[in-house]
């Protein structure tokens, strides 16, 4: 299609697609820009719900071979993984709570991806996720289960804490009277028979 000198072309995304996040949708425009040519790239934007390709006239060549990239893409965009950053949008998580229910295995990973970022001299390493899986998590509202989970949790470890430190300063009280006893004993300890006779006669000089 051509519109006021450019030519457009316009692919509806589903919202199992982006999962209601625009991080997410930022994440498939970068997908799909690196699918295409380098002078085509900037051609392509993902905004409100669609994947959209303006370019000038001029490139109808590119345009065609573009468009033709792109369609082929968005057949499997849906089981693209959940990069961590898309996950905390979706899910409206904190990185924190990322991390935690990932060691505890309540969010699943589905691998790892390795890429160098602009910058950087070393490579980053980090989990993604199934979109299956994310979908799963937040129609199910997961997520507010797991928090109240963790408060429960939490309260219990404390009430764990506070018993045992119980249970010591109890021991500690028990033992102290037998220590104070002996003191006692040892201060109070009679003195010697006729020691003041003994003392008188001058035997000590």
């Amino acid at each position: 299609m051509s519109t006021s000198g450019k030519l457009v072309s316009e692919w509806p995304l589903p919202s199992i697609t982006t999962l209601g996040s625009a991080v997410r949708a930022k994440g498939i425009e970068r997908e799909l820009r690196r699918r295409l040519p380098w002078p085509t790239k900037k051609f392509l934007t993902v905004e409100a719900g669609s994947a959209i390709l303006r370019m000038p006239d001029a490139y109808s060549e590119d345009f065609e071979a573009a468009s033709a990239t792109i369609a082929q893409a968005l057949l499997s965009i849906t089981d693209l993984p959940v990069l961590p950053s898309e996950a905390e949008d979706i899910l409206s998580i904190s990185s924190r709570e990322r991390h935690k229910w990932m060691n505890d295995g309540r969010l699943k990973s589905a691998g790892t991806r390795t890429v160098k970022l602009r910058g950087r001299a070393k490579a980053v390493t980090f989990h993604v996720f199934e979109p299956d899986h994310i979908e799963h998590i937040l129609d199910g509202g997961l997520t507010e289960v797991w928090r109240e989970e963790d408060v429960e949790a939490l309260a219990e470890n404390r009430r764990r804490a506070a018993g045992k430190a119980a249970l010591t300063r109890a021991g500690k009280r028990q033992a102290r009277p037998t220590n104070v006893a002996r003191t006692s004993n040892q201060e109070t300890e009679p003195e010697l028979e006729g020691w003041e006779e003994f003392a008188k006669k001058g035997l000590l000089r």
